[in-house]
């Protein structure tokens, strides 16, 4: 018999059909596998919600959410995702981990005398600038302390800004950043509470705070104030005010980095109103720079832009979701930070 033949040879033997799982029984599996998920990770799907918009939906998932992260803590279930977590190295108190690193040389931190700086009027329609107060040409046994403050947006900067620091050998800066936060919703992250606990740790001179991505939504009540409100608008500036001061409070220099702009056109549009706030708390508060970054990793008559072109190269200086900061942007935005700290406060840097 030839190879072919033996191929064409019938199969013997019943054939068997595939198993499989009655319907019920696999809408049973998921139902399962779903609540476990539920109850593993109630509370960070509380903090979700919590930080989430005001409205209908963040109403309605607080109150299903609510009572299964309850039962969750009770039960110890919860444990289970912290050890998890833990595990692997993360966070998840809320949406996105809490960052606080220190990168740089350490030294005795020198009195820094408390310093009212007199504002005079921009010199770049854009830009606060301060009168001449070069700091002190920071050592290794006596580095300048900078302490980087933000969101995610603030988390991309700040990651690529406090190396650029840090290889000079001559800076102690400190990242504390949180996703997912600003200065709408203290009820999630208490921002002003944070910078008044990083200033006795850190005593910095410098300041470096990217934030705002997140703001655009009602501030809570009673009474709430809608987003795009005249009273909104009111309340936001002071908002921003009051940071700017407790954080130039101690004598430190205040540099308040813009928002890029945004893919998206109606996000785009929020973007710039809270960046107009911004600028305008920093023009009313002694001690702040502000730098826009629209001009820096933004497209032409500032627009999005995923791409810029710096020393005859196209850098990606944005991230697929069109709304954050890829690493490279962060480095030529932390190249403008410290161009801006050696021009504006003289504070030389290699």
């Amino acid at each position: 018999m030839t190879i072919d033949q033996r191929q064409d040879r019938p199969t013997q033997g019943p054939v068997r059909s595939p198993a499989t799982m009655p319907w019920r029984r696999v809408l049973g599996l998921m139902a399962a596998v779903l609540a476990v998920w539920l109850f593993l990770d109630a509370n960070t799907l509380q903090h979700n919600a919590q930080v989430s918009p005001v409205g209908v939906r963040r109403t309605v998932a607080l109150a299903l959410l609510g009572p299964v992260a309850v039962i969750s803590r009770v039960s110890q279930v919860s444990r289970i995702e912290e050890a998890a977590n833990a595990a692997l190295g993360r966070s998840s108190n809320g949406a996105g981990g809490h960052t606080f690193v220190v990168i740089g040389p350490t030294g005795p931190p020198p009195t820094v005398p408390v310093t009212s700086a007199t504002h005079h009027p921009p010199i770049h329609p854009d830009i606060t600038t301060l009168p001449p107060n070069p700091l002190q040409n920071p050592t290794a046994a006596d580095p300048l302390r900078v302490l980087l403050v933000g969101d995610s947006l603030g988390l991309d900067l700040g990651g690529s800004l406090q190396n650029r620091l840090a290889s000079t050998g001559v800076v102690a800066a400190t990242l504390d950043g949180k996703e997912s936060t600003g200065l709408t919703r203290p009820d999630y992250f208490n921002w002003p509470a944070e910078l008044s606990s990083d200033l006795p740790r850190v005593n910095p001179q410098v300041v470096v705070v990217m934030m705002g991505a997140n703001d655009p939504q009602n501030f809570l009540g009673p009474p709430g104030i809608a987003f795009g409100t005249d009273a909104w608008n009111k309340e936001y500036r002071h908002r921003a005010a009051q940071f700017m001061r407790e954080a130039t409070s101690q004598g430190a220099q205040l540099i308040w980095v813009g928002l890029p702009p945004m893919q998206d056109q109606a996000l785009n549009a929020k973007i710039q109103v809270i960046n107009q706030l911004q600028q305008e708390a920093a023009a009313k508060v002694p001690g702040v720079l502000y730098l826009p970054s629209t001009s820096i990793i933004g497209g032409p008559g500032g627009t999005f832009s995923p791409y810029v072109v710096k020393g005859g190269q196209n850098i990606n200086v944005r991230t697929p979701d069109g709304i954050h900061i890829t690493p490279e942007g962060g480095a030529v935005l932390s190249n403008a930070v410290v161009q801006l700290m050696r021009q504006k406060l003289g504070i030389q840097l290699s």
